[in-house]
């Protein structure tokens, strides 16, 4: 069962934001808050966790399109390769915030990934992601948890996400009601203009 760990976006409490790293460590599965709707995720360098979140989704892991959460920009050198100064300008303005960026890999991506061209990268502006991220020393690899009911679309109640998730995951955190809009997801591997994927919670004014 689940442990269900309550954090407050104000002032994540340290001590249980250590509980939630240290499950992530162990190869634990955690469903936390975003700026935007709830997310699924594990530590990046774990590959077992890996394999049970693409299990999880019904995918294959190397062809998964899931995020890499990040607490700043500072990660981004770790897996994605040199940007031009637009680019980085537009990751600026907008991050944190409720986008994820499609970006060229590099070299540096696990092992699992290593055959991917690009990689999403998602800074969301939520102190408890960034505090969880922070203290793991690295990325969060992320994806959505979608809800069944084709009206609702995503889950916005801890105790429900719970509910639904509680023998599936290691640690459901309840951050309080989330979102029920995901992110903006943009395209910047195309040389020229940014390419909208998804519409979501960010502005488009910013392409």
């Amino acid at each position: 069962m689940a442990e269900f760990i309550k954090l407050y976006d104000e002032n994540p409490n340290p001590r249980e934001v250590r509980r939630v790293v240290d499950c992530l460590r162990n190869g634990g599965l955690i469903i936390y808050p975003t700026d935007t709707v709830y997310g699924l995720g594990c530590d990046i360098t774990n590959n077992r966790s890996l394999e049970r979140i693409a299990q999880i989704k019904g995918v294959k892991l190397a062809k998964a399109n899931f995020s890499f959460i990040c607490k700043d920009l500072s990660n981004l050198s770790d897996y994605v390769k040199q940007i031009d100064n637009a680019t980085f300008k537009l990751l600026k303005r907008t991050l944190p915030g409720p986008y994820t960026f499609i970006l060229p890999g590099n070299n540096n991506l696990p092992t699992v990934f290593k055959k991917r061209k690009t990689v999403g990268i998602r800074v969301p502006d939520n102190s408890i992601c960034t505090a969880i991220v922070e203290e793991l020393g690295n990325p969060i690899v992320s994806t959505s948890i979608h809800d069944e009911d084709e009206v609702i679309e995503y889950t916005t109640d801890p105790e429900l996400i719970l509910e639904k998730w509680d023998h599936l995951v290691d640690i459901v955190i309840d951050g309080g009601y989330g979102d029920n809009i995901p992110s903006t997801v943009i395209d910047l591997t195309t040389n020229g203009e940014p390419v909208l994927i998804r519409e979501g919670k960010g502005t488009l004014d910013i392409i």
